[in-house]
């Protein structure tokens, strides 16, 4: 039996297109011989389609689909998740499934089991779980059909579910296990995903065929890399990451291989090409074709438009050098050279007079009050309005420069240089970002090297540094993956070594700024914790502030 594997891309809600994409698919895989073919966890809709499954059109959209697609289904059997209807009055109204078609028909369903509700998961909002399980029988072999999260509750000190799918089916002793997965990048998932694989096989001692989404749905990025996994624990193939790719199985051979076919897992490659792709999914999937950026002559700015400029084209990046009476002369000239070394249009608009202007207006009103912030944030407001009047004029979406450090403790300025329609970097520390810089110079110059080496500086007044304001990236940092990503609190922070007066004021820090993240453009995730839905926090709280 030969199986293909239909890593695609699909768009939420565009039901002709991915129809068009599942039948291209289905007729590759029949050209080279193919049995089954396999796609996606809600290939049909597109993952994930939150609210728009409360809409009866969106859903009966979707069963026109896979009746289409049964018309498909002659001389080759199709495995594809879609949400059904529940027939049953008690409970929620939808399943999340996955069909098997064969030669015009329906021959089963089955439901998905286990429904997270973790990070940017919220499944149990809309499906109810299954309370069936069975298997299918194809070609001689015995299927288990199982959906993403269904694989994931292995028995443990602290399983998240109080039934596992898989322990159900195996009473029926399938010959192997097909999981059809929408399972969201971040730079340590592909590892995890092998190692959970691998646990379900040393548990059942069967193969496993996995296949995920790719493609980015807003904030949510799918590398896709999906895997078979035969019987001795060895992955025979591991389909590339952040690309579609259909590829045939011969199920009989799986077993032959005696080491693991698996990609390299750079972690900075991985962070880099996830990236690249949120932003042309972003403004492919919606229709846009040009970006615009403060370009300052900062290591955040010139990341964003390398990775831009990758993503969408030298000739559809735009970016704005908005030096003011702080700029210095080297930000400026920094600018200019990244400009030039990626060959983008670039425009110079120098806002001392405009800056001035606001001074002189408001001169009555602020009287007798010292600079402070407010003379900062004016200056990065009107940066943000000059970005939005090339965004309106021309129709280019302004792409957010900021980082996950300043993110996180608030320093930035709302609606100045947290304005923006996609924030990119906003998952990635500056720590981070150093290191993605020295990878994208690995091989050339691109990124000017006094952008990398020079003390990072928002130049909003006389030899401003960031280290004035905040503590040393590479301390701050630390504090903030512990807080973030490993929700440990003050306590265990400190008793890791940490100064007492520090952490509690980075973690006040934290919490108070949780007004301007929810204002803030949709964060590309490529972390196991980004800020967006994998994060849901209270604006107004009291926690950590005594």
């Amino acid at each position: 039996m030969k199986i293909a594997l239909a890593q695609i891309n699909v768009i939420i809600g565009d039901f002709d297109y991915n129809l068009q994409k599942i039948l291209v698919n289905i007729d590759k895989a029949k050209s080279q011989g193919a049995d089954m073919i396999i796609f996606p966890e809600l290939t049909t809709t597109g993952y994930p389609p939150r609210d728009f499954l409360e809409f009866k059109d969106f859903i009966l959209k979707a069963e026109k689909l896979i009746e289409k697609l049964k018309n498909a289904s002659k001389d080759i059997a199709i495995v594809v998740g879609s949400p059904t209807i529940n027939p049953v009055v008690e409970g929620k109204d939808l399943y999340n499934s996955v069909i098997f078609l064969y030669q015009g028909k329906e021959i089963y369903r089955q439901h998905k089991t286990l429904l997270p509700t973790y990070d940017i998961f919220d499944e149990a909002r809309y499906f109810e779980e299954a309370n069936q399980w069975n298997i299918v029988e194809f070609k001689g072999k015995k299927i288990a059909l199982t959906v993403c999260e269904d694989l994931w509750n292995l028995g443990n000190e602290n399983p998240l579910y109080t039934i596992n799918p898989m322990d159900e089916m195996m009473k029926h002793k399938p010959d192997f296990i097909i999981n059809i997965s929408a399972s969201p990048f971040d730079y340590n998932h592909a590892s995890e995903r092998i190692k959970i694989l691998k646990e379900n096989v040393k548990a059942y001692k069967i193969p496993i065929f996995y296949v995920n989404h790719v493609g980015a749905q807003t904030d949510i990025i799918f590398d896709g890399g999906s895997l078979v996994v035969n019987s001795k624990q060895k992955v025979f193939t591991e389909l590339p990451y952040f690309t579609e790719e259909l590829a045939i199985i011969d199920y009989d051979k799986i077993e032959e291989i005696k080491n693991d076919n698996q990609q390299e897992k750079n972690k900075l490659k991985l962070i880099k090409d996830a990236l690249v792709l949120g932003i042309k999914d972003y403004f492919g999937k919606i229709g846009f074709k040009t970006a615009v950026l403060g370009l300052s002559g900062g290591l955040d700015s010139a990341i964003t438009t390398v990775l831009a400029v990758e993503a969408l084209g030298k000739d559809n990046v735009r970016v704005l050098l908005m030096p003011s009476q702080f700029s210095s002369d080297h930000s400026v000239k920094d600018a200019e050279d990244l400009a030039k070394n990626l060959g983008i249009r670039y425009d110079i608009v120098p806002i001392k007079n405009i800056y001035e202007s606001y001074l002189n207006e408001l001169s009555p009103l602020f009287e007798g009050k010292k600079f402070n912030v407010t003379e900062e944030n004016i200056q990065a407001r009107i940066r943000g309005n000059l970005l939005m009047a090339i965004s309106n004029k021309f129709g280019n979406i302004l792409l957010n420069t900021t980082n996950k450090s300043e993110m996180s403790v608030g320093y930035g300025t709302l609606y100045g240089d947290l304005s923006g329609g996609i924030s990119v970097i906003g998952d990635v520390y500056k720590t981070e970002i150093f290191e993605l810089a020295h990878f994208i110079n690995k091989d050339k110059e691109i990124i000017p090297n006094h952008t990398i080496t020079k003390p990072p500086s928002a130049e909003l007044r006389p030899n401003q540094k960031d280290s004035d304001s905040l503590p040393d990236y590479d301390i701050l940092d630390s504090i903030l993956k512990l807080y973030i990503e490993g929700r440990k609190g003050p306590d265990e922070i400190i008793s890791l070594g940490y100064d007492e007066k520090l952490v509690s004021r980075v973690l006040k820090m934290v919490n108070r700024n949780e007004f301007k993240r929810h204002q803030t453009a949709p964060v590309l995730r490529i972390s196991p914790k980004a800020f967006g839905m994998g994060r849901r926090m209270p604006i107004v709280a009291k926690y950590l502030e005594s």
